[in-house]
């Protein structure tokens, strides 16, 4: 194995963040879907505002601020569906090949980390909901420095516990953002490109680009 640890971001790279409106949006209104993408956009928007302000605020707290701006932003949004919305954030759904890949992966004997904005809380209950917590050696909440991605002190909460230099993680992620943090910070990175967007952050490219995370195995 060319790695010795394989670290997944969470939100959009191993969990579907617009599953919780997706099985709510009978109660969420017509539009549902702008909700679900508002909520995500805002949701990181905060992240970025409040790491460049030195004003963290933990994910949670942004996650519940970003429902609220987006049902009161969305023309005809129930409110009434705050509570289940959370509620199912805390479950999101798993995509498809995650629990496969992961253990594929284990059987070759690569450490398995997540690496996420998420609150510990957050990304325990999620890994548990999916059935994939046995197989993580490590979850990673950025909540120990108190920062967001893509600060480097985040990336470096596994190279810090892992004592490894950068380039012997295999850094997987959906948010091409994500992706050029950590490559800024020397991880090899897999750009999980899921939805076909273009390329972006020219000089801080990821060693390759996958449609889902088949590809690593």
């Amino acid at each position: 194995m060319t790695h010795s640890a394989y670290v997944f971001d969470a939100y959009g790279t191993l969990f579907d963040v617009h599953s919780a409106v997706a099985r709510h949006a009978d109660l969420v209104g017509p539009a549902a879907a702008r909700v679900s993408e508002m909520w995500r956009a805002k949701q990181l928007e905060y992240t970025w505002t409040r790491s460049g302000m030195g004003r963290y605020r933990d994910f949670w707290a942004l996650t519940e601020e970003a429902l609220d701006f987006a049902l009161a932003a969305v023309p005809g949004a129930s409110r009434q569906a705050r509570a289940r919305l959370l509620e199912a954030y805390q479950t999101l759904d798993c995509f498809g090949e995650v629990s496969a890949v992961l253990k594929a992966l284990k059987a070759r004997g690569a450490r398995l980390a997540i690496l996420s904005n998420g609150t510990p809380a957050m990304l325990a209950a999620a890994a548990r909901s999916a059935g994939i917590a046995d197989l993580l050696d490590d979850i990673f909440s950025v909540d120990t420095v108190k920062v967001f991605k893509t600060s480097p002190k985040t990336y470096a909460l596994v190279t810090q516990a892992y004592g490894i230099e950068p380039s012997a993680v295999s850094f997987q992620s959906s948010n091409r953002w994500d992706i050029a943090g950590a490559a800024a910070f020397g991880f090899a990175c897999r750009w999980i490109n899921r939805s076909g967007q273009p390329d972006e952050y020219g000089d801080l490219a990821p060693v390759a680009t996958l449609g889902d995370l088949s590809g690593l195995v």
